[in-house]
């Protein structure tokens, strides 16, 4: 195991290399970008530094998904994908380094240039960059690529497209992008947009596609079979264009890659145990003690492996829709959290094993500190101090229960916060407003989702605890169809909610929390939350130059979120656990971002092969 990336919030600040390395040269073409500063690796590197470059090829894998899907698009609005194919099959003009917070090296693109200030960004397209089909990837390709996605893609494209100027082939391989606003991170953004075939969809809408039609990509493996609903085959391109580039080396060992579908996490698991999947991730600690010791674990056929990470927590837990009445109101929503008992629902899950995610970026020196803001975070959230919630400039924690299960004091402070905000129990033990209208609150779960099984169990005990204060809290439980759509809809009260973070947080974040997605079906704002301070906060980090500065305003960020009381936290996953043949093998040097898609199964191989 690895060294914390950082001890201490001093060395934080005095290690980031990233952030205060010698700036980006105006307008020099490079073999690749860090947000800040210069990448680490220089030019002309071997291979990843967590690859082993000389992993052998070959071999196969089978993993298992929930759910279902309905579609061979990972790139339209229309339809349910399988959340993976977006990864192996496609390419962009970049590729991302785990080890490093936010850098990119060349991938369809030999280079990129872009200004000090990164107004615009140019690319270099590589002269041997291909298609699955063998065909050349061209600037054509490119800027359709973009303009479509933009305009016809997923909303996830959408918003940079809105950023863009113009966008302009400059030489026979060459294309820039003009940016219309101040925002740095505008260039990393450009290098990651997936790069589509143009000529497949000549003459055809590409927003209304065929579900059971894959868009032709760049990338090491294709769809060589499907079943809609049940089955996808992911086979390597022995043709792969790409396969001797740095970025490469090492990565996509696996000669196909399989995803079985399965409605019920303990019919997967079942399978897994027979030996019919090849690897699974386990996210309850105490099963990972108490359910991996079938006979396929004791004769050494399957492993049992813990990657650690230094990445923020991120959040998970009980998203509260604030668009909806009580839940609009943040005195309701901090009655919910008292009511939350995390210490007995943490004990009874998992065997107390797992620590509460205690802000949006714990477990990172992003996040907010304890107490009053001081230094530059309160000047940042000063001029909207009349508008912020209490505990944002003060300091705020998460409420801490005596471990049992009445957890009597708590519910006695979610007393008080629901009486001040109007809301009176009678006689009957029943909670009502002035109106005489009652709390009745229901929680959007999907069928079959592991995270939402746990989740479901927690309901139960939180439901109970309600009931004491006199609100019915009940489940709908449905597929994944019905989930995506009432999700898209919010209709929902509070709903199953999942953000993973990085070390550098940016443009996304406005996604995520930006007001222009509270009223837009579909967007990742699922709480709703209008807040012109954390608009405010996520547009100095994107237009900083100084690493003092991007702190202090990700953790001023980190203060408005979570005294915005929007979710109930559960619990963070600190390491991934993995279950595995005991035939898969992966580096030891692990990225500072731990497990992933991109680690695993991309950087895995087969050892007996």
């Amino acid at each position: 195991m690895r060294p914390l990336f950082f001890s201490s919030i001093r060395s934080a600040v005095a290690g980031i290399t990233f952030l205060t390395g010698a700036s980006f040269a105006a307008a020099e073409s490079a073999h690749g970008i860090a947000m800040y500063g210069d990448p680490q690796l220089s030019p002309g590197f071997e291979s990843l530094p967590y690859v082993n470059p000389e992993a052998p090829k070959g071999g196969a894998v089978v993993f298992g998904n929930l759910g279902g899907f309905d579609s061979l698009n990972p790139f339209t609005q229309k339809g349910n994908p399988p959340w993976q194919m977006r990864f192996w099959g496609y390419e962009s003009l970049m590729g991302r380094s785990y080890d490093e917070p936010f850098s990119l090296y060349g991938l369809l693109a030999e280079s990129i240039e872009t200004p000090e200030d990164r107004s615009w960004v140019e690319f270099t397209l590589r002269e041997e960059a291909r298609f699955s089909d063998g065909t050349p990837v061209t600037i054509e390709d490119v800027i359709w690529s973009y303009e479509t996605l933009g305009t016809e893609g997923n909303l996830r494209y959408r918003g940079f497209w809105a950023k863009v100027d113009s966008i302009e082939q400059t030489g026979p391989r060459s294309l820039r992008l003009t940016f219309n606003v101040e925002d740095r991170e505008l260039a990393l953004i450009a290098g990651l947009r997936p790069i589509l075939k143009k000529s497949q969809w000549d003459g055809r809408d590409f927003a209304d596609a065929p579900p059971n039609e894959a868009p032709i990509g760049t990338a090491p493996y294709v769809v060589s079979d499907f079943e809609l609903g049940r089955s996808v085959t992911f086979t390597r391109n022995a043709d792969y264009w790409g396969k001797d580039l740095p970025l490469r080396r090492g990565t996509n060992n696996f000669d196909e890659m399989r995803l079985e579908f399965f409605g019920d996490q303990t019919v997967l698991f079942e399978a897994f145990k027979a030996g019919e999947l090849s690897a699974v991730r386990e996210f309850n600690a105490a099963k990972w003690d108490s359910d991996y010791g079938f006979a396929r674990v004791q004769n050494g056929d399957v492993i049992k492996t813990e990657i650690p990470n230094q990445k923020p927590s991120g959040m998970t837990g009980l998203v509260m829709n604030t668009r909806r009445a009580p839940l609009d109101d943040w005195r309701v929503r901090q009655a919910l959290i008292e009511a939350f008992n995390y210490e007995f629902i943490n004990d009874t899950l998992t065997g107390g094993r797992l620590p509460r995610i205690t802000s949006y970026f714990s477990n990172s020196y992003l996040s907010m500190q304890p107490g009053e803001a001081t230094g530059r975070v309160a000047e940042l959230l000063e001029p909207f101090e009349d508008a912020l919630l209490p505990g944002t400039l003060e300091g705020y924690a998460l409420p801490v229960s005596d471990g049992s299960e009445r957890n009597r004091a708590n519910l006695r402070r979610a007393r008080a916060l629901l009486q001040d905000a109007g809301w009176t129990v009678g006689d009957d033990g029943i909670l009502r407003d002035a109106k005489g209208d009652t709390m009745a609150l229901k929680v959007l779960l999907q069928n079959g989702n592991l995270g939402e099984a746990e989740m479901q169990k927690a309901v139960d005990i939180y439901a109970t605890a309600l009931e004491r204060l006199g609100i019915s809290l009940t489940t709908d439980l449905v597929d994944s169809a019905q989930y995506v759509e009432r999700q898209d809809a919010y209709e929902f009260d509070l709903t199953f909610f999942r953000r993973a973070l990085s070390l550098s947080p940016g443009n996304e974040q406005m996604l995520y929390w930006g007001s222009a997605g509270a009223d837009t079906p579909g967007s990742r704002n699922l709480m709703g939350m209008k807040s012109p301070a954390a608009e405010a906060m996520i547009q100095h980090m994107l237009t900083t130059k100084s690493s003092e500065e991007f702190i202090a305003a990700a953790r001023a960020l980190d203060r408005v979120l979570t005294a915005g009381r929007y979710v109930i936290p559960i619990w963070q996953y600190a390491k991934s656990r993995i279950a595995h043949e005991a035939s898969l093998r992966y580096p030891m040097r692990i990225p500072i971002y731990g497990d992933g898609i991109y680690y695993m199964p991309e950087v895995w191989w087969n050892a007996s092969e």
